[in-house]
């Protein structure tokens, strides 16, 4: 499904429901099941990654394919590894799409067998998929990198409480995405966990126990899918309620999204009467540049990006290692796709840089609306759509794509006054 774009005829006033958090929903997931007695959760985002997660964990199957879902991966990963068998088959196997089939998981398979996980490769060592033998773990004190992915820290730290001798977590290296990590302790706090983390050393211990079936944290409105209406109001100018309970004091680091987007010139206003309302205006910055480390907050990375290459603003993003290994290579594709916009960048490393150096305003001419590839990339899709304000008629390509994690994104944008055509 391939989708023609064209912008709003009047400047942009509208409300937009977000959806709820994918992140936090997943970590509520999970816990939930390593919960004795636990009552279902009441509300989840409803997107193609809880999806996932919801039919994995009910399954009882001995084959479990989760598609494209990288945080299934990871956590049921863990989850299975040591969880016994009382729900399902005693030996798991865990597959995904192609692209999953490229997505390193070794180290987690690592730190896991050091706690006396029983996991095997099935095919190329390192990379899914695999057989897991499901069964309680001992535990003790292990090493993960945590410069690969948070994903692979939070999904040793839920199940710690279920090995004998808990888990002591040493992180080495930078750590990436810390708020996330944060958020998984926070949210194990909730539902009585005992966990301690040492940030300066890079140290979390956690204690064997057991989770309360007592209610955890709510699930808050996604400030991930925020950042896309932030993008639009930075290039349109207008003005967009966010409804749906966001939180300014969020468990999610890209919360960063309003102070980050403030500094391109969007101002956000909190409704003292309607809890959770945050109301966003935009009124760019000529002279703004962009340079600044994102590494907590990678998954915002494709819509500053695009918002700067559209106002002509000079970014250089530092921290963005992990990109290369989400739904695609997340450097190359914005590379590839915004020289169909006549615009440069550069990778260096972890590092994304545009539009200086000298840049003096000008870009390579364009002689036609540009066709968008998404690499089967939900975030892809939804940061190079708001390019239509500039470009009338661009098309995104495979534009289902976001239903990974915002299904309502289409129908945000036509409310807001976009003509979207299938084509």
């Amino acid at each position: 499904m391939d989708y023609r774009i064209y912008p709003p005829e009047e400047i942009i006033e509208t409300r937009v429901d977000l959806p709820l958090s994918k992140s936090i929903s997943n970590r509520a997931l999970i816990i939930n099941a390593l919960t004795e007695g636990a009552s279902p959760l009441a509300e989840v985002a409803q997107c193609d990654d809880t999806d996932a997660m919801v039919s994995a964990l009910a399954s009882g199957a001995d084959t479990i394919n989760i598609g494209a879902a990288g945080t299934a991966m990871r956590f049921l990963t863990a989850y299975f590894a040591a969880t016994g068998a009382a729900d399902g088959a005693a030996v798991v196997t865990l597959d995904g799409s192609e692209r999953m089939r490229e997505r390193p998981i070794g180290a987690l398979v690592d730190a896991l067998r050091a706690c006396g996980a029983s996991i095997d490769y099935v095919g190329r060592e390192g990379y899914p998929p695999l057989r897991i033998t499901r069964k309680r773990l001992l535990g003790g004190e292990i090493s993960v990198p945590a410069s690969i992915s948070s994903q692979y820290v939070s999904a040793l730290l839920m199940v710690a409480p279920c090995m004998e001798r808990g888990l002591t977590l040493h992180l080495e290296g930078e750590i990436m995405s810390l708020p996330y990590i944060r958020m998984t302790l926070a949210m194990m706090g909730a539902r009585g966990a005992r966990a301690e983390f040492d940030e300066r050393a890079g140290v979390v211990a956690v204690a064997p126990g057991s989770y309360s079936a007592s209610c955890g944290l709510p699930v808050e409105a996604d400030w991930s899918a925020a950042a896309f209406w932030y993008e639009i109001v930075a290039l349109s100018g207008g003005w967009v309620t966010l409804a749906g309970g966001l939180k300014r004091d969020s468990l999610q680091g890209d919360a960063a999204a309003a102070d980050l987007f403030g500094r391109l010139g969007v101002t956000t206003s909190w409704d003292e009467v309607e809890d959770g309302d945050a109301e966003l205006s935009g009124n760019p910055d000529a002279d703004a540049r962009l340079d600044m480390d994102m590494r907590h907050i990678p998954d915002m990375a494709q819509a500053v990006v695009v918002t700067c290459a559209m106002l002509g603003t000079p970014f250089s993003i530092s921290g963005l290692d992990s990109l290369r290994i989400k739904e695609t290579d997340r450097l190359e594709a914005l590379r590839i796709e915004l020289l169909k916009l006549g615009v440069a960048v550069e990778i260096h490393s972890d590092i994304l840089r545009g539009l200086t150096m000298g840049w003096d305003g000008s870009r390579r001419p364009i002689t036609e609306a540009p066709q968008f590839d998404t690499y089967r990339d939900h975030r892809m899709a939804m940061a190079l759509a708001p390019v239509a304000l500039y470009i009338p008629g661009i098309t995104v390509r495979d534009a289902g794509v976001v239903a990974k994690s915002y299904p309502g994104y289409w129908e945000g944008l036509a409310a807001a006054g976009f003509t979207i055509e299938e084509v």
